[in-house]
């Protein structure tokens, strides 16, 4: 089988949809090593997480022909003609997208849709953003042969906003990357955080500083919380938010207590959570979660909101309070605390945890995604 790939953000995204098209792209190939996967792009650069596709021998990428169409362009309306002409069994778009053209191709579609947050949440978007997502989102959900939904919420919103017949839609979670199952040595840990110069002891968020993600709620509940002494340390870029948190944090008297760090390698991430005393993310709507994942599988308390996918990803392993209620989120953070002691044994919660990420398996993830691959194409070949 030939299968071809919007390989955009798995080339130029170093988060979440980039590790995603890693994550499939890698996970796929390994796994059906007879398979032949084209990585469609408009350019490709010199990044180190592609290292391990590009080391696969089943794994090439294809960038804009010399002449005719490049860059968005090209991805928008030529590579259609490309996909014809390299013979390709399925087209998967791993973000949201697919050519406007697709139909013209000749070959069956799947895309992932990660969300709709864009429906949800309007007021978090401009108002062109929120045009352009609806038509090209909305417009490859229309058009694709079948659906990929990172969660159940995600599948009912696409349902719900763009009234796709349900049985076009596979719900299938994906997993996080393995350097996170794998539990570090308390030496490496230390020498990490003194590498990096975090705090000794700290609560940690994950996630781009922008209003969605809530990171207000965890800036509010620090001034809350009994131990004055503990950090926050929110990883991420800022989006314009910052400047907003600043202010508050420093009407509430916690600014010293608080440390943005938009520099944190992946490579550094799993050390970093494990070295955390609990993992928050709040966010107020996510179309799944992965720092949830990544916080269970580093064997930490997650704390997370209610009212999205987040329950979808925490299950009864992580802690959930309400997304408006700093309160909440400081007595919560409290009780937590007062379990993680240290010499103590590590909470049956967190264990728990551990056992309830193992379900999010990338091996089953490749295999259900493989599964709808040649589901599809039985699809589009009987109606031909």
């Amino acid at each position: 089988m030939i299968i071809g790939y919007d390989a955009k953000r798995a080339v130029g995204n170093m988060t979440g949809l980039g590790n995603y098209s890693r994550l499939v792209t890698e996970s796929i190939a390994e796994r059906h090593p007879a398979w032949r996967l084209l990585l469609y792009t408009p350019r490709l650069k010199d990044n180190p997480r592609l290292s391990h596709l590009k080391d696969c021998h089943n794994v090439e990428f294809r960038l804009p022909p010399p002449q005719g169409f490049s860059g968005s362009l090209w991805r928008s309306w030529g590579l259609s003609n490309n996909l014809a002409a390299d013979r390709v069994d399925i087209y998967h778009g791993l973000s949201n997208e697919l050519p406007l053209n697709i139909r013209s191709a000749g070959v069956p579609s799947v895309v992932t849709v990660h969300d709709v947050i864009y429906r949800r949440l309007p007021h978090c978007y401009s108002a062109i953003d929120r045009l352009l997502y609806d038509f090209k989102y909305g417009r490859s959900c229309r058009n694709a042969d079948r659906i990929i939904a990172v969660s159940r919420r995600t599948k009912d919103d696409i349902i719900h906003y763009y009234g796709i017949d349900p049985e076009k839609i596979d719900v299938i979670y994906q997993g996080c990357d393995d350097s996170f199952k794998k539990i570090l040595a308390p030496e490496f840990l230390e020498q990490t955080r003194l590498r990096l110069g975090l705090p000794e002891r700290y609560l940690l968020q994950v996630g781009t500083i922008e209003r969605r993600k809530n990171l207000e709620l965890s800036v509010r509940a620090l001034s809350a919380i009994k131990d004055k002494e503990i950090h926050l340390v929110a990883v991420g870029k800022d989006r314009g938010y910052l400047g907003y948190l600043q202010k508050i944090s420093e009407e509430l008297g916690v600014k010293a207590r608080i440390i943005y760090r938009h520099d944190i390698t992946f490579a550094d991430l799993p050390a970093v959570c494990q070295k955390a005393r609990a993992i928050l993310y709040p966010s107020r709507y996510e179309g799944f979660g992965i720092p949830v994942i990544e916080g269970l599988e580093s064997m930490r308390p997650v704390i997370t909101a209610t009212g999205s996918c987040l329950e979808e990803a925490g299950g009864d392993a992580a802690y959930y309070v309400n997304p408006d209620d700093p309160r909440q989120l400081a007595a919560t953070i409290d009780s937590v605390l007062s379990e993680i002691k240290e010499g103590e044994s590590i909470p049956q919660r967190v264990m728990a945890g551990k056992r309830y990420a193992s379900k999010f398996d990338n091996a089953t993830m490749a295999e259900n995604i493989a599964k709808a691959y040649e589901k599809t194409i039985d699809i589009w070949r009987s109606r031909q």
